[in-house]
């Protein structure tokens, strides 16, 4: 194979943009094959700067994610898409490959099952509580949201709308569940690279029989290796 080459840089021709509070020109990818090169905006930079990556907490301060983190995720998954490719590797795979492998699989469905939460509310009578969850949290994790859910919601409510979740929500409340028992911030995320492990799918079969024991777990990890091409995608 010939000889790929990569790097992450900051792309000085754009505007700089706010990282937490820090003026940062955008992270790009360049990859370089046989002679030509792509560029594109990082995926992780993206991902790493949304809101609901910073910690704000009161008489404590707040931080966010050091872009340091963003590079490193991009290194990790461009090194994995080579390897993977070694044989039949060109530039269209490689950009098919990334859009596959980088994805956070909780941000993927976080979008759905927030979703799900507002139409729960309206149906169960608390249409104000809807909106303020797709239109006024953003910044809020959901599954946070829906921890607190649980402490402040009598068990009859909680209990149907995590039971719902199953039916008519992606499978966000056992990815996120699962993710944060494996990772600390800031790393908050799972993504489709990591999900191929055998180890982590394994984990996940083995955390769903503890936590969810009524739910089919096989049929679950097939709903999530198709996630990037279902309609929450």
């Amino acid at each position: 194979m010939n000889k790929i080459t990569y790097k992450t840089y900051y792309n000085t021709r754009l505007k700089e943009v706010y990282f937490h509070g820090k003026l940062t020109h955008p992270l790009y990818v360049m990859v370089t094959f046989e002679r030509q090169t792509i560029y594109f905006k990082s995926y992780y930079f993206g991902l790493f700067s949304q809101p609901r990556f910073f910690l704000d907490v009161p008489g404590a301060g707040s931080k966010g994610p050091d872009i340091e983190l963003a590079i490193k995720k991009e290194n990790e998954v461009i090194a994995f898409i080579i390897e993977k490719h070694k044989d039949d590797f060109s530039l269209e795979t490689f950009k098919a490959a990334y859009a596959y492998y980088s994805v956070d699989l909780c941000e993927l469905s976080e979008r759905g099952f927030r979703d799900y939460l507002y139409t729960f509310f309206w149906d169960d009578g608390s249409p104000y509580l809807g909106d303020l969850v797709k239109h006024g949290a953003g910044h809020i994790i959901a599954y946070n949201l829906v921890r607190d859910f649980k402490r402040n919601f009598q068990k009859e409510r909680y209990d149907k709308l995590v039971r719902n979740a199953f039916d008519y929500a992606p499978p966000y409340l056992p990815l996120y569940g699962f993710m944060s028992e494996k990772k600390r911030w800031p790393e908050l995320c799972l993504t489709m690279m990591e999900w191929q492990s055998i180890e982590i799918t394994l984990a996940f079969k083995d955390y769903l029989d503890k936590v969810y024991p009524d739910v089919d777990g096989l049929e679950l990890v097939k709903e999530v290796n198709a996630l990037p091409y279902s309609k929450w995608a």
